[in-house]
Parts: C-alpha cells; sequence; structure tokens
C-alpha cells in the first residue's frame, strides 16, 4: 500500500537519511520517496500509516494529518 504523508522539519539530507531509517526499522521492505522541498513522504509498505506515522514522530519530524 502507499501512502503519502505530509512531514515537516526536514531540512537537510541528514534529515531524508533520518526519515528513511525510521521507515525501514518499521517495515525494512518499505521503498521511501521523499521530496523535501514539498514536504511529501511516499511510502510503498505493508505497515500502516499510523506505524510509519509514529516511526516519523520518533525521529523528532511532525507528521501532519
Amino acid at each position: 500500500m502507499t501512502h503519502t504523508l505530509t512531514v515537516t522539519g526536514m531540512t537537510c539530507g541528514h534529515c531524508e537519511k533520518a526519515v528513511t531509517q525510521a521507515i525501514k526499522a518499521a517495515d525494512p521492505q518499505a521503498q521511501v520517496r521523499i521530496d523535501r522541498q514539498q514536504n511529501k513522504v511516499e511510502v510503498d509498505s505493508t505497515q500502516t500509516r499510523d506505524t510509519i506515522a509514529q516511526a516519523i514522530a520518533e525521529e523528532g519530524y511532525r507528521v501532519e494529518a
């Protein structure tokens, strides 16, 4: 399932890497695409949107509804 999330607080490549690693910790098979300019994170994952959002939030980034 593809989830598109709005994530604020990503300002650099390190932020993108941290978000990607957080998602992959929840689902190692996840495919992650990040558009930092648009604050968009698109994830192909078997996990629920809430699980992915929680993993990102635990890294200190804000996930908007």
